[in-house]
């Protein structure tokens, strides 16, 4: 069956695509010998990459949880959400374990998606558990400012950003 873009042939336009081996699995063994050629459709390549996706899903659901985790100890040790040298760790392991075809760059891109996304998750149940625990005391409730630092509550001598006002 065709694919729907109308793409009928293999991607080389010899209705073959030949790959050199380099990952277990991921194209079939056409023959045998030193240089390994493999064949794959481009439904079979799309149906590759959205398994690849379903996977990279869960890992990203899995990093979440421990971002989430991590939160929660940074929150009973007052730790501040935001650590750029946490960071710049991370991006460092990136980039030595980057293998291709990426260029480091891009993929230390990704990971600073990755990175900010895991850290709004943060700030956002930290803020959570901070309402929460309001409600149980009778006390009110802080917000956070950028970074994950605790913005002073009512009742305190700071000044908002947003007025310039004492609170």
């Amino acid at each position: 069956m065709p694919p729907a873009d109308g793409a009928s042939s293999r991607l080389d336009g010899s209705n073959s695509c030949s790959y050199g081996s380099g990952r277990p699995g991921f194209f079939r063994k056409r023959d045998a010998g030193r240089n390994t050629r493999m064949k794959m459709t481009l439904e079979e390549m799309r149906d590759r990459i959205d398994v690849l996706d379903r996977q990279l899903v869960a890992l990203l659901s899995e990093r979440a949880r421990a971002a989430q985790m991590i939160g929660h100890l940074k929150a009973v040790t007052a730790l501040p959400i935001y650590e750029p040298a946490r960071e710049k760790v991370i991006y460092a392991n990136v980039r030595a374990a980057n293998q291709g075809p990426l260029p480091d760059i891009e993929l230390t891109h990704i990971y600073e998606r990755i990175i900010d996304v895991m850290r709004t998750l943060q700030q956002n149940e930290l803020a959570s558990e901070r309402n929460a625990q309001a409600v149980t005391s009778g006390s009110p409730a802080t917000g956070l400012r950028r970074g994950g630092d605790v913005a002073p509550g009512p009742g305190t001598d700071a000044q908002t950003s947003e007025t310039g006002k004492r609170q």
